[in-house]
């Protein structure tokens, strides 16, 4: 019987949400092929975070340990790939993050895996949906072989919900690499802080563009009101008006809140593959033929820097 390994993203020893949406993917598969889940987590104190996703219901594999304190591809791909083999796995799946998206080809070349990324939805055994083209384009890959992996949007797959007994915990040794030492090195991280919610995982996200002409304070207002994220087009990230983690876009951040917001925001392609997964998106924009309308549920033709301090005082007054 088929063995479905879900690579676990872990910070601070607390599971990340995207990992839920990887487990979904993990349990769509399942119905096909009638397989097994286990999962794997990797990095130092990761033993919380294993607690927490097997209380899913399925094995956890752990990998612990100084030479996995931080998030390298390299020592972190060889820990998966011997989760994996611990495992028996026949297919690997983890988010698209940007943890996803920088250990996946590592494990797909070590396991000898085909790897189909950014996969929208399980199109069947081995067959999955993914956009090409900034979105433009989507196609029904197959993988032929034996063992498969892949990465999954997380907007496209709903967080799993618990059920069932907790599975087991099981703690794997596993070396930094095959010679041992790990040829990158950590030389630090700098922690973006922020009372705001994460822009991911924010059910509500205030976009602020080349229509800014670099002021978000009034972006920054009406986030505030609505207890938002703030995001930002690539023009406004190029021109360094704001920071680069607050890109949503095909080279930035995918989001799917409940309501988006986007001000001075023309609607580039490049723009719309980050948040058309949105549930209700709200326009602002002076210029009324701008592309942006032509996907957003409600628009205003009008100058930001008078709509949105509007619309903040109105979500003041309505709380």
């Amino acid at each position: 019987m088929a063995t479905i390994l879900v690579v676990g993203e872990q910070a601070n020893g607390h599971l990340k949400k995207a990992t839920l949406s990887a487990l979904t993917a993990a349990q769509q598969v399942a119905q096909n092929t009638g397989g097994n889940i286990a999962g794997v987590v990797i990095g130092a104190g990761a033993g919380q975070a294993a607690q927490e996703l097997a209380a899913y219901g399925i094995p956890v594999h752990v990998v612990e340990g100084a030479a996995f304190e931080h998030a390298l591809a390299e020592t972190h791909s060889a820990a998966a790939v011997e989760g994996a083999k611990k495992a028996g796995a026949d297919e690997v799946v983890i988010a698209a993050t940007a943890y996803g998206k920088d250990i996946a080809p590592r494990i797909a070349a070590k396991l000898g895996a085909g790897l189909a990324s950014d996969v929208l939805a399980i199109a069947g055994a081995n067959q999955f949906k993914r956009a090409m083209w900034a979105g433009n384009v989507l196609a029904e890959v197959e993988l032929s072989t034996h063992v498969k992996a892949f990465t999954i949007r997380t907007t496209e797959f709903e967080a799993a919900r618990r059920g069932g007994a907790p599975g087991t915990v099981l703690r794997v040794d596993a070396d930094a690499g095959p010679e041992g030492s790990p040829k990158v090195r950590h030389l630090g991280f700098q922690e973006v802080k922020s009372e705001r919610p994460a822009l991911t995982e924010a059910r509500v996200v205030v976009s602020g563009g080349r229509g800014t002409k670099g002021d978000f304070a009034a972006v920054e207002g009406l986030a505030d009101a609505l207890g938002a994220a703030v995001g930002a087009s690539r023009a406004a990230v190029d021109a360094g008006w704001v920071p680069n983690d607050w890109q949503v876009g095909q080279t930035g951040k995918v989001v799917a809140p409940e309501l988006y917001v986007a001000a001075g925001i023309s609607g580039a392609i490049q723009h719309l593959a980050g948040m058309k997964g949105a549930r209700v998106v709200v326009a602002v924009n002076k210029d009324p033929e701008a592309p942006i309308f032509q996907i957003a549920d409600y628009g205003l033709v009008g100058d930001l820097f008078q709509a949105l301090p509007a619309l903040a005082a109105r979500a003041k007054a309505a709380r």
